[in-house]
């Protein structure tokens, strides 16, 4: 498998950059990328099993739409609408467990919905697409935006710098690597920006028509194994996608930035002078549920409150 490479972003036009090596990238291997992706992590059922029945949320950077169809034990419970930048992945997501789903094509970074219109947002590995660390925490804002302002949930997923030892990526620069790369790494000196390659089989020209006419099928076959075997099958094609890989305590600080932009207090409820007095203005906050590594991933969940 090709190696994962340090990059450096062009600060000219992030846009670009991610237009070419994350969007254009995706719809090329969106069916091959699907197959990969079936298989739900532990953390995220979980948060999606312990949410109310009724509550509506959405998927920002659904993919294949794997999401949609949880909580598995309560199907139809809750409802996911996924939203995603890839038209070929959202073809694939809008029928996600055998369902009818709603899916949107648009960006993390725009504002598709009116503010506060869900109860749950999740962002699973999409938001370390994002080629500035200015871009992911305008992504971290949209989706507190996106959630409710009294009661909304929320899950963030990111890959990290730190892989565990069943993940086949080696990362330049990160704890143990055999050949660091300091000067990829962001401005802050945090995470690091690399290509991950995807490698997208070639499939093997079939036999035309017309070159088995008059061919008895014993001889048909004969002449398909020598070719078969006399033929190399076409090199496979290799895709670089873009990926910020977060180093430990990033992705709760961009969270916190983000927050406090936003004018949300951080912590629990009440935790500062207690409720507002009459004619005190509302308190509105963001508390951080638990946050983590698991397998490679950093992941934080959140919970919007008011006072």
């Amino acid at each position: 498998m090709p190696n994962v490479k340090a990059t450096t972003v062009s600060a000219e036009n992030p846009q670009t950059y991610e237009d070419v090596h994350v969007h254009a990238v995706y719809d090329e291997i969106a069916p091959h990328f699907s197959s990969t992706r079936y298989k739900p992590w532990p953390i995220i059922a979980a948060f999606l099993s312990s949410l109310p029945t009724g509550w509506v949320g959405v998927d920002l950077g659904t993919g294949n739409g794997k999401y949609l169809p949880l909580p598995s034990e309560r199907p139809g419970s809750v409802w996911t609408v996924g939203l995603d930048r890839s038209r070929n992945l959202l073809e694939i997501a809008k029928r996600a467990g055998g369902v009818e789903r709603e899916v949107v094509w648009g960006d993390v970074l725009d504002r598709p919905f009116r503010l506060g219109a869900f109860d749950y947002a999740i962002s699973i590995a999409t938001i370390h697409h994002l080629a500035t660390a200015a871009r992911r925490k305008a992504a971290v804002k949209r989706l507190l935006e996106s959630i409710s302002p009294s009661h909304g949930r929320a899950l963030i997923y990111v890959w990290a710098i730190e892989q565990d030892e069943l993940s086949k990526r080696s990362i330049p620069g990160a704890p143990g690597s055999a050949s660091p790369e300091p000067e990829a790494r962001c401005s802050t000196g945090k995470g690091q920006d690399v290509f991950v390659p995807w490698v997208l089989a070639q499939p093997a020209e079939p036999k035309s028509k017309a070159r088995r006419k008059g061919k008895t099928d014993s001889q048909t076959a004969q002449e398909e194994t020598g070719t078969r075997e006399g033929t190399p099958p076409a090199a496979p094609k290799v895709y670089d996608r873009y990926y910020h890989m977060f180093a430990k305590g990033e992705l709760n600080e961009l969270v916190i930035e983000a927050a406090e932009e936003l004018g949300l207090q951080v912590g629990e409820p009440g935790a500062g002078d207690g409720p507002p007095r009459s004619g005190e203005a509302v308190v509105y906050g963001l508390q951080i549920v638990q946050d983590g590594w698991e397998r490679s991933n950093y992941y934080v969940e959140l919970r919007r409150w008011k006072q």
